[in-house]
């Protein structure tokens, strides 16, 4: 996928941009989905590219902790006072840039947009890649950060371009596929925080991924949405099945947002699953499951199978967490306990703090050592805790 990316000076299509909800700023309790976080000293709700930018290298020239928050559903936050800026991205733009380009379609997206937003645009325009990637709560800034992925399809299958900040140059960089350095849940610009306190060095901008144009999905790898779609694996269906498919599939893991459903107060997947030696795979009972770990940023046509990366061997941390004796409901009732309907989510019940749910995860971490030998690493990015 190494087309050159067009630069319209008229978009094919875009989408009027919306805007996000305004922070208020009194606490991060407020701006993340889990309800936990201290009072912040200041808030920036950015409406441009420049305000985002400037509030950026106005906070780095003096010293100031910057943390940039979209969605807010993968930050775990102290209570205690955060003494810095959040930059809130209020932009919401989706454009078109080529309905058939090098056979595929490309879109550009501002980094505060929705993530779903863009999953439903592509379902909606008839292109393929996203739409298994549903539900996930959470902006568009935050994908290429984390690798984000789900049921068998990940960012870096469809990403093209990333237009950042660069913070140790101060000035604006692009990175192509090739330079993001994707792994499982990883990249470049994951790798680069905690250097620059607890956001990246280079603060996503906006977003370009280049997709094949068909109402079909992918082929569905993952057997659970298979069995869902009534397909064998490996076969496709119409992406807006597939999407209904996987909205029925989180809502049922309580991974879609409901302000009425506890269990959804959480940051979704906790954990990682473990990527393991063949070695240290070896160890694990014979019934714990095993995966081969994809390349996805090595698919060389849209559309086509990721390579899988040998000698390397993915477990299910769900699978680890339950039969270490911590179950869907652990903990309860709470304030700081395993979801109901998903061991992988770890849940705010009503009154919890950051460190309750730190706590909590650190128990639930020495416990699959002690029982498995496999540590298992927290996602979400942590603000002033330690796990």
């Amino acid at each position: 996928m190494s087309c050159s990316i067009p630069e319209p000076s008229q978009p094919t299509s875009t989408v009027p941009p919306v805007m996000a909800t305004r922070y208020g700023g009194s606490s991060l309790a407020e701006m993340t989905t889990i309800g936990v976080g201290g009072p912040v000293a200041r808030v920036v709700n950015a409406t441009s590219e420049a305000e985002i930018i400037d509030a950026v290298r106005t906070a780095d020239e003096e010293g100031t902790a910057v943390l940039v928050v979209g969605g807010g559903s993968n930050i775990l936050a102290s209570s205690k006072p955060f003494d810095g800026v959040v930059i809130h991205d209020m932009r919401s733009e989706i454009e078109t840039l080529s309905e058939d380009s090098c056979g595929g379609a490309q879109m550009r997206l501002t980094a505060g947009t929705a993530w779903d937003e863009a999953v439903v645009y592509a379902v909606e325009h008839g292109w393929m890649g996203l739409e298994a990637l549903s539900g996930i709560p959470g902006s568009v800034g935050a994908a290429p950060v984390q690798n984000v992925g789900a049921y068998g399809q990940e960012v870096a299958e469809t990403l093209a371009q990333v237009r950042t900040w660069d913070r140790a140059t101060n000035k604006v960089r692009t990175f192509f596929l090739s330079d993001m350095k994707f792994g499982y849940r990883d990249s470049i610009l994951k790798r680069s925080i905690g250097e620059f306190g607890s956001s990246p060095r280079w603060i996503v901008l906006s977003v370009t991924f280049h997709m094949r144009r068909a109402t079909l999905s992918r082929p569905v790898r993952y057997g659970q949405l298979a069995g869902r779609l009534g397909i064998e694996l490996g076969e496709r269906a119409p992406s807006s099945d597939v999407r209904a498919a996987v909205l029925e599939l989180r809502a049922s893991k309580g991974m879609v947002l409901d302000d009425a459903d506890r269990d959804t107060y959480s940051l979704g997947s906790f954990f990682t699953n473990p990527v393991l030696t063949e070695e240290q795979a070896a160890l694990l009972p014979p019934e714990a499951p095993r995966f081969g770990v994809a390349k996805h940023d090595a698919v060389n046509q849209i559309g086509a199978a990721a390579p899988t990366v040998a000698g390397q061997v993915k477990t299910s941390a769900a699978w680890l967490i339950d039969h270490a004796g911590f179950s869907a409901g652990y903990n309860m009732p709470g304030p700081a306990a395993l979801s109901t309907k998903h061991c992988l989510a770890l849940t705010n019940r009503g009154g919890a703090t950051g460190e309750d749910i730190a706590r909590l995860a650190r128990e639930i971490g020495d416990g699959v050592e002690e029982k498995f030998g496999v540590r298992i690493v927290p996602e979400p990015v942590l603000v002033g805790l330690e796990i």
